[in-house]
């Protein structure tokens, strides 16, 4: 048993979630924000999109395996483009057959499953730029505090009082992991061996699984924290700690640090601050050169995000200066 953190798992399910057309409580905030950008970049009636059905079976090469603790997601692109042609086939076989068809842009990845995939791959990535790369510093932050707090339950506990408290459907009886909502019964001989525990802030109300054998099964669970994902950083704009950053950024680009509490465009920005769209863009470049800020194309515009560095920088400082020795 092991942990790992996949960016491939924040991909379909929240693309579900887009598509659903349901505002989530939790997630309310960041779906306004993304909905029309995927709409926009007409992600939301690609191949991907047909790939990921509101309910039902999603093909397992969208999820493969981690290799490690924590893959990048040019890694997990990767192993998806080296999914045999076969396999894939197969498993649009199996979700033609819940969906009752094949939508014509995965019609067509059927019958030219190499040149097809690498636009799949291709869908994929514009989605991620859109939909996640901006947001992905507090996602990835809320995942691995969620492993860093089960590796210390295992370690303190045992793996037994983990799986136990897992997810309200998850239960572990000293022989058996049981799943109260899968609908189809599971042997152990025809899982895998091992099993691969991954967080997810899309993934819910209850575990996902992908059973892909000989790779380990995988159960994605929603992850601890993400009722406080989207909730505003603490960001001191005026004196104090504010002040202070501003005495060494300069004010403009301070003041637009505090504004990328959301990702934004430079237009956008320029609105809210009272800023010039001109002065903005020159304090975007060089925020993004010192490592603070980064971009991310979203169709026609481009989004700028705070990095993490640049999060550990406005929570020092809204935390105000240290007391004097």
């Amino acid at each position: 048993m092991r942990f790992a953190v996949s960016p491939m798992w924040e991909v379909g399910p929240s693309m579900r979630l887009l598509r659903s057309g349901h505002e989530h409580p939790v997630h309310r905030a960041w779906t306004a924000q993304v909905r029309p950008r995927l709409a926009a970049a007409g992600l939301d009636r690609g191949r991907l999109a047909e790939l990921v059905p509101p309910t039902g079976y999603v093909p397992d090469f969208l999820n493969p395996a981690p290799a490690g603790p924590s893959p990048t997601f040019a890694e997990e692109l990767a192993a998806i483009r080296a999914t045999p042609a076969g396999r894939v086939r197969g498993e649009l076989d199996r979700l033609r057959d819940e969906q009752g068809g094949l939508g014509p842009g995965i019609g067509s990845l059927y019958d030219d499953v190499p040149r097809l995939l690498e636009r799949v791959v291709a869908e994929i990535e514009a989605y991620w730029e859109v939909a996640l790369a901006p947001y992905w510093v507090r996602i990835r932050a809320v995942l691995d505090a969620d492993v860093f707090h089960r590796a210390r339950q295992v370690a303190e506990h045992g793996a037994g009082r983990l799986l136990g408290e897992l997810h309200s459907s998850v239960s572990w009886d000293d022989s058996a992991l049981r799943l109260a909502d899968r609908r189809a019964p599971l042997s152990r001989q025809g899982a895998g061996t091992g099993l691969l525990l991954i967080p997810s802030v899309f993934t819910g109300p209850v575990p996902f699984t992908r059973l892909a054998p000989p790779d380990p099964p995988q159960l994605a669970y929603p992850a601890r924290g993400i009722g406080a994902l989207w909730e505003p950083r603490p960001v001191v704009r005026g004196g104090g700690g504010g002040g202070a950053l501003a005495a060494v950024l300069g004010r403009s680009r301070s003041l637009l640090l505090a504004e990328l509490d959301s990702p934004a465009t430079t237009t956008e920005l320029a609105r809210r601050t009272g800023l010039s769209a001109a002065g903005v863009s020159q304090c975007l470049t060089a925020l993004r050169g010192a490592g603070l800020v980064s971009a991310h194309r979203a169709g026609r515009c481009v989004l700028y995000a705070r990095t993490s560095v640049a999060e550990a920088l406005l929570t020092a400082t809204a935390d105000g200066p240290p007391p004097a020795s």
